[in-house]
């Protein structure tokens, strides 16, 4: 067992890309664009912070590639360059103290709220379950010249990030939004290329990936978060994420980040967790020891840890290279710093219950709550962590019927 912790650093692969420490603040729905879905000053406020709070790689929450497809009212879309300049100004904000920020980027696919977009886009006509399904429209199966389309404004959003000044992108790939639909037998019954077998499936991140590294060239780090699981039947399953990572690998991948669930199954905030799980913290460690086993790409492991002793732990039984947090963020953005430097040993944070059960059983939620928490933040002010979730839902609900009103007028 090696002596690796949180606070040495790292170097890319291939890349001579240096990351400071371990810590990696993990990608969170923000909801703080403007009305146009630019980058605003509180935005770049909420990024000085983290910037300032010590991890070594800040990953955005998710930048969405066609102002036609958003998951949430208030998303940010980069899709040309004729506001550059802010998105500059966030970069310039989110990479201070030698910090590293990677773009997310990211299609929601059928996963889109009613009212904020005029229809939701699949790889098949397949609706959710019906308790999710009344928070979103029903969907259309893409066309093939669509699915093109797509892939085509992935990588014009990387070069788009890479000339604002981010030093990399994620591919969101995770979660349930399309790219995780269409690696999902469940979501994905198409009978053409792009449906079918996993390597079919798969065919639609492939393509993205490709065609976003030759656009931003070999020297710039391509990210994607992918899911371990969706631990749904008939879902993506753990050998078919291996087989897809694997994949990657073979490709020139240079970080993997491991999540797992969507908002059907919401294990990425902690649901279902087995005792013997929350005992070493990370929900997903078990399925990056195995993966580790057939890979060498680097991997970020997301999701339950609250210790540093925890952290460590992970890290030198060699499971994983970075760790990846993103509610004790929220919350504390100077956290990183407080685990580097030992001022804090252990954090707890309680789950996010309204009491109302067809709310508190998706995961829809735990990101309005925290969302608010980030809004704080960007705004100057202290968050709240003991805020109350019943009158979160309340000001989503009057923030939410707002920005849909506001949308339907455009």
């Amino acid at each position: 067992m090696n002596q690796i912790s949180i606070a040495q650093s790292f170097v890319l692969k291939n890349k001579n890309i240096i990351f400071k420490n371990r810590i990696v603040k993990s990608a969170m729905s923000e909801g703080l664009a403007s009305k146009r879905h630019l980058p605003t000053i509180n935005l770049f406020r909420l990024y000085e912070e983290w910037a300032k709070g010590g991890a070594g790689l800040i990953i955005t929450g998710n930048v969405m590639v066609d102002d036609k497809a958003l998951g949430e009212p208030r998303n940010i879309v980069l899709e040309n360059d004729k506001n550059l300049e802010l998105f500059k100004k966030w970069a310039e904000a989110g990479t201070k103290n030698s910090t590293h920020l990677w773009m997310q980027i990211n299609h929601p696919g059928k996963q889109v709220l009613k009212g904020v977009v005029k229809e939701a886009l699949a790889p098949s006509a397949i609706p959710f379950d019906s308790e999710l399904q009344r928070f979103f429209p029903m969907c259309r199966a893409l066309s093939h010249k669509e699915i093109k389309e797509i892939i085509q404004r992935f990588a014009k959003t990387a070069k788009l990030a890479k000339l604002a000044g981010f030093t990399g992108v994620q591919i969101h790939a995770a979660h349930g939004y399309l790219i995780s639909q269409f690696l999902s037998p469940r979501h994905n019954q198409r009978e053409d290329e792009w449906g079918g077998t996993v390597e079919n499936r798969f065919r639609f991140l492939l393509e993205i990936y490709r065609s976003i590294r030759s656009e931003v060239g070999q020297g710039f780090p391509i990210g994607v978060k992918i899911n371990s699981s969706d631990f749904m039947k008939a879902g993506f399953s753990e050998e078919e994420s291996q087989f897809v990572i694997s994949e990657l690998d073979g490709l020139g991948i240079d970080l993997i980040e491991i999540s797992g669930g969507t908002y059907e199954r919401p294990e990425l905030f902690g649901k279902n967790v087995k005792p013997s799980t929350a005992k070493r913290e990370a929900y997903f460690l078990d399925y990056a020891e195995k993966l580790k086993q057939k890979t060498a790409v680097p991997l970020v492991l997301t999701g339950g840890f609250r210790t540093r002793s925890a952290m460590d732990e992970a890290l030198k039984t060699g499971a994983t290279d970075f760790i990846g947090l993103a509610r004790p963020m929220a919350l504390y953005p100077d956290y990183a710093n407080k685990l580097l430097f030992k001022k804090v040993s252990e954090l707890s944070i309680k789950p996010i219950k309204t009491g109302l059960s067809f709310i508190d059983d998706i995961g829809l939620m735990e990101l309005t709550w925290y969302s608010q928490q980030l809004e704080r933040i960007g705004k100057g002010k202290s968050t709240k962590p003991h805020f109350s979730p019943l009158l979160s839902l309340f000001l989503t609900l009057f923030k939410n019927g707002r920005d849909t009103f506001q949308k339907r007028r455009v």
